[in-house]
């Protein structure tokens, strides 16, 4: 099977691959913000949450429903920083995964990544690497938001989580993009064979 890519391009695709994989798991899992409610624990990620609370009409009280869902709207997402961010987020993850790819099929089509193309692709990296980094830069933002603020003891603030903690997909997310900014961006001006020149 013929290649399109160098050895190092090789090395590009496999680390694209992870490093999309890496932001998009990220991004899906509602594990962005650990707290707790009602004494149970509760986590956000930026459209999905675990654990809510509902009034239980047969008891006359609050009682912690213990499952992850996300919300039932795009307006139902607690802050307006949160939705910019879950579609700032989602675009990034959409172009890392795109180019993730379309470098796997480089791997096994001949002529398919020149370059140029190398080049191109790891510009649109950037970019997708840029836009996530902007999500998990606004994320904070939001932790001012009410639902947010009964999870974490009513003393949190924009960029201050009061008694909650950043949790593990925000770091996956996050390290996925710098990875992809940093490193696949630089391997693809280095990924495409040199185009054969046909005589005409």
């Amino acid at each position: 099977m013929a290649s399109s890519l160098t050895c190092t391009g090789v090395i590009w695709a496999l680390l694209s691959f992870l490093c999309a994989a890496t932001s998009c798991v990220g991004f899906f899992m509602p594990y962005w913000l650990w707290g707790s409610q009602l004494g149970k624990p509760v986590s956000f990620g930026t459209f999905r949450r675990c654990s809510y609370p509902v009034h239980d009409e047969s008891r006359q009280m609050m009682v912690m429903v213990e499952e992850c869902g996300r919300y039932a709207s795009f307006q139902g997402i607690p802050s307006t920083e949160w939705r910019i961010c879950t579609i700032v987020t989602g675009l990034g993850c959409g172009l890392l995964l795109l180019v993730a790819l379309t470098t796997l099929m480089g791997c096994c089509v001949s002529e398919l990544i020149s370059r140029t193309v190398g080049r191109v692709a790891g510009g649109i990296q950037f970019l997708g690497g840029l836009l996530i980094g902007a999500g998990c830069a606004l994320y904070p933002l939001g932790w001012d938001s009410e639902e947010i603020r009964q999870t974490c003891g009513y003393v949190s603030g924009q960029f201050d989580l009061g008694k909650c903690e950043l949790g593990w997909a925000y770091y996956c997310t996050g390290a996925g993009a710098a990875a992809a900014m940093l490193l696949c961006t630089w391997l693809a001006c280095f990924s495409g064979k040199k185009q054969k020149q046909y005589p005409y």
